[in-house]
């Protein structure tokens, strides 16, 4: 291990960390919210009302923030007030942005309920609306977090944005454990307008929490940052045309979420109707995509976040080779978290889902379950498409990665609507998880093909031959596992769950190691170390 590979681990260690708290503690909170909401349509009101925050945020300034800035802002730190006035002005165009933005979904707020659930009526509707009323300030607040940590990134501050989201969690937790022990059983029939309405401002407040916190880390930058409006012919219109592209990238991820969620919305109404006394809707798909993302958020996000200022420098400074290099060796790094966890959940899904997801029948646990290991398999293509993204990012091509993004959303859809059409409504959102997991193993042969025409061909063959050993060593492990799980007849509790995980964990170091997998061992090193 190099000295840059050993300084990429300690970067994302330190974030790693952050985002190992924030998903735990984000983790507790949606437990507590299907706990308190449970997994059918009031469940679904809250979440999609929840969601439509997020989804316009990204959808119109979001995908921009989360990597298309970064590169503009570290070549701004190379002038002489170093980067002052250049982030003044980005911050202050954004913000001014943002505001308008939330004025208008506000007003539109009905009609954006009609996109994602068409087939909620009545009061099912009217609770939705007034959830996504109280929740669609975030937008503001969501920018604000966004651009204050890629500012930070960029100048190297990764821990703050990792371990902000922290705070939010931690008052949403607060906000769900009080309905939790003084407020009796909740439905969509019975919660009161004081009920929604705490809950939506309650939820917003953790997400203004969490971007205010991130204010005395640009302080501490040395960066100095005033409003200014002078926005025109000062560099921004590049960043513009480029964020232009990635608005086209979100949007389309945005129509293949819609779908999604329009479809699994239909479905659990439709399995409800038909007697089905456990939730197939939206809530399980959501809940399920929030375990799979632990590892990813834990180890690639990490990972890639500390890797694009570097790449950004080395396609500055024109150092292909060294490009190269450090995108061979974030993808080494991302496998050896990715496979096995992604391995893990494949086969025990179910269990997994039966030890944490307390408040709801067994029968809603299992079905969490098993869209984790419908997803499962998907973890691994997710993780790599991200790296290849974050390479065309440093190359400022945002037009590749919509090209990306088109390919892996067709597929998605189209694998979607066939499962939509030929599966009854309870298995529906299953063949929704299937999907998402085929449509990336598809894009990652489309974005490294983009990728390449910049970079050339990567050392494929190496890891390969990587990828194979790691999922060798980690389908032992698990296998070994749950074999044993079985045998010894253990229960879907979180003791057995703890022990599994800490078991198979301790197998699959041993493994790697007579394997002569050196990043495994390379990469413990470095973190007992840190």
């Amino acid at each position: 291990m190099n000295d840059d590979d050993a300084r990429l681990i300690r970067s994302s260690s330190l974030m790693g960390l952050g985002t190992i708290i924030s998903r735990v503690t984000g983790l507790a909170r949606n437990l507590l919210l299907v706990a308190v909401l449970g997994t059918g349509i009031l469940g679904d009101a809250y979440n999609v009302a929840n969601t439509t925050p997020n989804i316009l945020y990204n959808l119109l300034i979001g995908g921009a923030l989360s990597a298309v800035f970064v590169p503009q802002i570290v070549k701004s730190f190379r002038d002489n007030d170093g980067g002052s006035a250049y982030v003044s002005r980005l911050v202050s165009l954004l913000m001014s942005a943002l505001v308008l933005i939330t004025v208008v979904a506000m007003v539109l707020a009905p009609l954006f309920i009609s996109l994602y659930a068409p087939s909620f009526t009545g009061r099912s509707r009217d609770v939705t609306v007034a959830f996504a009323l109280y929740c669609l300030p975030q937008i503001l607040f969501y920018g604000l977090f966004g651009v204050l940590g890629q500012v930070a990134n960029a100048k190297e501050k990764f821990g703050p944005m990792m371990w902000a989201p922290i705070a939010n969690n931690l008052v949403v937790i607060a906000l769900f454990t009080y309905f939790l022990t003084v407020v009796d059983e909740i439905s969509l029939q019975t919660i009161s307008d004081t009920q929604v309405m705490t809950l939506g401002l309650g939820t917003t407040l953790g997400i203004a929490l969490q971007a205010l916190i991130l204010i005395p880390t640009l302080k501490s930058t040395g960066l100095r940052l005033r409003f200014r409006t002078d926005w025109r012919g000062v560099g921004l219109d590049k960043a513009l045309r480029l964020a232009s592209w990635m608005f086209l990238f979100v949007l389309i991820s945005q129509l293949g979420f819609v779908i999604t969620v329009n479809l699994a919305t239909r479905a659990g109404v439709a399995a409800e109707a038909a007697g089905v006394a456990y939730g197939v809707g939206y809530t399980p798909y959501a809940n399920a995509y929030l375990i799979l993302l632990l590892p990813h958020s834990i180890v690639t996000i990490s990972i890639v976040t500390a890797l694009l200022p570097r790449l950004s420098s080395f396609v500055i400074d024109k150092k292909m080779d060294e490009l190269k290099s450090a995108l061979a060796a974030a993808l080494r790094y991302v496998g050896i978290i990715t496979v096995p966890a992604s391995i893990f959940f494949l086969l025990f899904g179910e269990r997994v889902a039966e030890a944490i997801f307390f408040g709801i029948t067994e029968e809603s646990a299992i079905y969490i379950g098993r869209l984790l290991s419908a997803m499962a398999l998907g973890l691994i293509p997710l993780s790599i498409n991200l790296v290849f993204i974050r390479g065309l990012n440093a190359f400022e091509n945002t037009k590749y990665q919509v090209i990306s993004n088109l390919v892996i959303n067709v597929v998605a859809v189209t694998l979607s609507l066939i499962a939509y059409s030929n599966m009854e409504a309870r298995s529906v959102t299953v063949g929704l998880a299937l999907a998402f997991t085929a449509s990336y193993w598809c894009g990652i042969v489309v974005t490294y093909f983009l990728l390449r025409k910049y970079t050339g061909a990567l050392a494929l063959g190496a890891l390969l031959f990587f990828y194979l050993k790691v999922i060798l060593a980690a389908t032992i492990s698990v296998l070994l596992v749950a074999y044993a799980a079985q045998e010894l007849g253990l229960e879907g509790n979180i003791v057995d769950l703890v022990g599994v995980l800490a078991i198979t964990s301790l197998l699959y170091l041993i493994v790697a190691r007579a394997m002569k997998i050196e990043e495994v061992g390379q990469t413990i090193k470095v973190l007992l170390r840190r």
